[in-house]
């Protein structure tokens, strides 16, 4: 084994030079001894031996540089003598060229072995040369070879090999760092999957592992020799699922207003019920038809002119029970984009706004679960990764449990005949997705249910029932692949729907007893095949193409079964393609839009939208729908925008029914435009302010009544009548927002909204009846001119998180087509009053309403888990809202009485959520 050496140069010691070859004035080359002294800078010689030297001085003393060891020369240990402790202390003559030249002994040890060694290793010591006033010199130093035994380190005969995880999400940990046993070295760190290894000796161990954001955590192992120990660190995090500012949505801003949410903005807003597309009521732009109700009546449109899409693919409806959830499981819910005005032109066939559900990605790493239940429903959401084959598959529903609540309820308070309501749904939805090459291949399928009613008694044969149904289902198949430089998707769907009223009745069963049998249902069903097409790609650094197709067939039919017979129906009256409708229609279009950046400062979005809608026998509408849209980067936090665009859109009825968009297009197409201006401002990091004017002309619309359908009101052939009418909408909206990051979050808005409809209105006499018809410009039915909405979340410590909403919004007109029409007294029989209807362009306003919603939670990490617990109550103010007025008389004393109806409509839901 080497002996480890060590020198000790002059250093700072005095010490005896030797000048060799120093020339002097006289003579031949001589030999002088000198004193060499320590100084401050460094080690020198005299001025007067410099003098005699004839060396250059600084300062009155001539400089000496000490040699440096270059070259090691290590002394072996004698053989039998392996480990025998020894110190020489050597004196070295360094010549001008750095050899050895010349070796004595200081010291030596009791065994005389070492110096022997000593000796025989120091004249291959190899030094520098050291100099005297920059002239090359022989010195003498002291060098010492120590002998010493190594010092005898266990071999790391064992290893823990692990993760560092995130308790509760299993994240792991790519920053984590551990320590072994209170070293304050790092003993090893992680990759970026989490894992580590740890070579250590055998025996007990403390290793210790620290994170950012998380608490350190000690751990005690005990390892064998030869043992590989697998272990799972898990550090507890400081704030479960914390408000991260993470940027999920690189997307360039190119349209005119897109409000885009994300992670607890859609998840955690207090009186959503969590739910991601009920926070789209709190958006500016957004009026409703009653608290609680999330069909979003979109800048004064009707509701069915907002269109709902999920990833491209136009749904029916988003929620259950129109007060329930929507129909879609969160957790498959990435991205909630919503457009109050001029959507893309991807997104078409709207009149009004668009509401667009993005898919969140399949995670890909490991197994992930979420189960929870609540008040009104439970459910589930499962997604699993296949690395091998790159196939993920996702699965997630949800059954209600209302009706069996109601029908407790009704016990527990001795309602006679409410435990007979029913009011139940269930959904799913399915996705299978494998990566092809460098694209990508995805089929998802999702399927909704929802059953209002009231089942008949079962006390006497005969008692009736019946209630609405409400089915679709859709499946999705789409592929993504790169393809002449850019992306290019295709995608295939087929879609079922269907809205139907059933009849039940009990009756006498061949066993005995009384039991419900349906005897009649009146349903509207529809079947749809579709078939779209895109491509993107970026042409240089300021241009970017998209372009798209899709047709759509739709097959539509009325089923009558048993003893049901269409709404209002007339014996010998005319049939009303509303009430029995039956249909086939081809939807086609085309678009293309271009994103033009001349400069880093401006943005133009030229886009051209191109539909046909075709209705067997022989119908067929064009439609041509230019858009633009100009963004304007004033400065690095202002942007100034705007927008303009035509749309188009079948007729509709309140809400999407299936069969009568289509059997509606003999009366032909919606049109009108959207004009729209504004501004955003990023005031500072954490404050986003937006501001928009608007004007919506509406040249033709075809928006049906409720009341006129489902009664038949209407009189004499639609065809021989023209349903069309005009109209506008105008307004501002307001909007200030905090989003994701430090502990909350919330936004502010306010809007004001106008919209009007050209109509033919009836003067009504004292009697009741109808005197003249004339035309007149009317505040349309969802008009609320004024609408504030403000959310807050907050995540405090221990992992609480509190939230409120606060709203409020003016009455809309009693006009009677969503709720009662204002009535008036006139003189009646016996001088009592009588109430008649009011003139449509006199009625008033029901009642403004104001709501305070309610949030708490709490969040625990588990080993593998997160466990929530959190109660969410919409209303939690108890305000009443009233949706009507009843015109009567007092009972009592027959006078006049106009009696609200209102109702405090409060949602109160305690759930726990459990994620894996």
């Amino acid at each position: 084994m080497q002996l480890q050496c060590l020198c000790l140069l002059l250093a700072m010691l005095p010490a005896l030079a030797m000048a060799q070859g120093v020339p002097s004035p006289s003579s031949e080359p001589r030999e002088v001894e000198v004193d060499v002294q320590a100084t401050d800078g460094g080690t020198a010689v005299s001025s007067d031996d410099a003098a005699r030297l004839g060396l250059a001085t600084d300062g009155g003393a001539a400089k000496l540089e000490p040699p440096a060891l270059v070259a090691e020369s290590p002394a072996a240990w004698p053989e039998g003598l392996e480990g025998t402790p020894g110190e020489v202390t050597l004196e070295l003559l360094v010549d001008a060229e750095g050899a050895v030249a010349e070796v004595k002994v200081l010291q030596a040890p009791a065994e005389p072995r070492l110096t022997e060694a000593a000796l025989k290793a120091a004249p291959g010591l190899r030094f520098s040369p050291a100099t005297l006033g920059g002239t090359p010199v022989s010195v003498r130093l002291p060098f010492v070879y120590r002998f010493e035994p190594p010092v005898v380190v266990p071999a790391a005969t064992a290893r823990i090999q692990g993760e560092v995880r995130a308790r509760g999400t299993r994240r792991p940990l790519a920053d984590a760092t551990l320590f072994l046993d209170g070293s304050a070295e790092p003993a090893g760190a992680v990759d970026t999957a989490g894992r580590f290894t740890l070579e250590v000796t055998p025996g007990a161990h403390r290793v210790e592992v620290r994170a950012p954001g998380h608490k350190a955590s000690t751990f005690e192992e005990t390892v064998a020799q030869g043992q590989s120990l697998q272990v799972v660190y898990r550090l507890q995090p400081g704030q479960v699922n914390p408000y991260e500012t993470v940027v999920r949505d690189d997307r360039p801003r190119t349209e005119v207003t897109r409000i885009s949410l994300h992670e607890q903005e859609i998840r955690e807003v207090p009186g959503t019920l969590g739910d991601p597309f009920r926070v789209v009521m709190l958006m500016p732009g957004v009026g409703s038809l009653a608290s609680g109700i999330s069909y979003p009546v979109v800048r004064g449109s009707q509701p069915a002119a907002t269109g709902f899409f999920l990833d491209g693919v136009r749904i029916p409806m988003l929620y259950h029970l129109l007060l329930g959830p929507a129909v879609i499981h969160p957790d498959f819910i990435d991205t909630v984009d919503f457009y109050p005005g001029t959507p893309p032109v991807r997104l078409g066939r709207v009149l009004g706004g668009a509401v667009e559900g993005r898919l969140s990605r399949p995670r890909e790493d490991r197994l992930h679960f979420t189960a929870y239940a609540d008040f009104i429903n439970s459910g589930g959401f499962i997604e699993y990764p296949f690395k091998e084959t790159g196939t993920s598959i996702s699965a997630a529903g949800r059954v209600s449990y209302t009706g069996l609540l109601i029908s407790l309820g009704a016990n527990l308070l001795n309602e006679p005949g409410a435990e007979n309501v029913r009011a139940n749904f269930w959904d799913y939805q399915a996705r299978v997705e494998q990566k092809v090459g460098q694209g990508r291949l995805r089929l998802f399928a999702l399927g909704s249910s929802d059953d209002v009613g009231v089942s008949p008694g079962t006390e006497y044969e005969g008692d009736s029932g019946g209630g609405v149904v409400s089915r679709f289902h859709r499946v999705d198949l789409r592929g993504t692949h790169p393809l002449a430089g850019g992306e290019a998707e295709l995608g295939f769907t087929v879609g079922w729907d269907a809205v139907g009223l059933t009849g039940e009745e009990s009756r006498q069963q061949p066993a005995g007893g009384l039991a419900s049998e349906q005897v009649g249902e009146y349903a509207l069903e529809q079947t749809s095949v579709a078939l779209r097409a895109g491509w993107t790609r970026r042409l240089g650094e300021t241009l970017e193409v998209a372009v798209g197709g899709d047709v759509e067939h739709r097959r539509a039919a009325t089923v009558i079964t048993g003893q049901a017979l269409p709404p209002g129906y007339r014996p010998g009256s005319a049939p009303d393609p509303l009430k029995n409708p039956s249909s086939l229609a081809t939807f086609s279009g085309a678009c293309a839009t271009a994103t033009w950046s001349p400069g880093e400062r401006w943005l133009f979005q030229p886009g051209l939208r191109v539909d046909a809608y075709h209705l067997v026998p022989g119908i067929t509408h064009t439609a041509v729908e230019p858009r633009l849209t100009v963004r304007h980067r004033l400065t690095d936090a202002l942007t100034l925008k705007g927008g303009a665009g035509l749309f188009h859109q079948p007729p509709t009825v309140l809400l999407h029914l299936p069969a009568v968009d289509t059997a509606g297009l003999r009366y032909g197409l919606q049109e009108g435009a959207q004009l729209d201006v504004g501004a955003e401002w990023k005031a500072f990091e954490g404050l986003e302010l937006s501001g928009d004017v608007f004007y919506n002309p509406l040249s033709r619309t075809v928006e049906f009544d409720v009341q006129d359908v489902v009664e038949n009101r209407r009189r004499g052939s639609l065809a021989a009548q023209d349903l069309a009418a005009s109209g506008y909408a105008y307004g501002f909206e307001l909007m200030a927002r905090h989003p994701l990051g430090r502990n909350w979050f919330g936004w502010a808005s306010y809007s004001f909204l106008q919209s009007r409809r050209h109509v033919r209105l009836e003067r009504y006499g004292d009697d009741n009846r109808v005197v003249e018809t004339q035309e007149g410009t009317l505040p349309f039915a969802f008009e609320q001119a004024h609408v504030f909405n403000a959310a807050l979340s907050y995540k405090l410590g221990n992992n609480w998180t509190l939230g409120t909403v606060v709203h409020f919004n003016t009455g809309r007109p009693e006009s009677g087509h969503v709720t009662s029409q204002t009535h008036r007294l006139v003189p009646g029989r016996e001088g009592r009053g009588e109430w008649v209807r009011q003139d449509e362009d006199r009625v008033e306003r029901l009642g403004n309403f104001f709501r305070v919603d309610f949030r708490a939670a709490k969040s625990w990490a588990m080993e593998d888990f997160t466990l929530d617990a959190y109660l969410d109550i919409l209303n939690i103010s108890v305000q009443q809202e009233v949706f009507g007025y009843e015109y009567g008389h007092d009972y009592a004393t027959g006078a006049p009485l106009r009696k609200p109806m209102q109702l405090p409509i409060i949602l109160p839901l305690f759930g726990v959520k459990g994620t894996y």
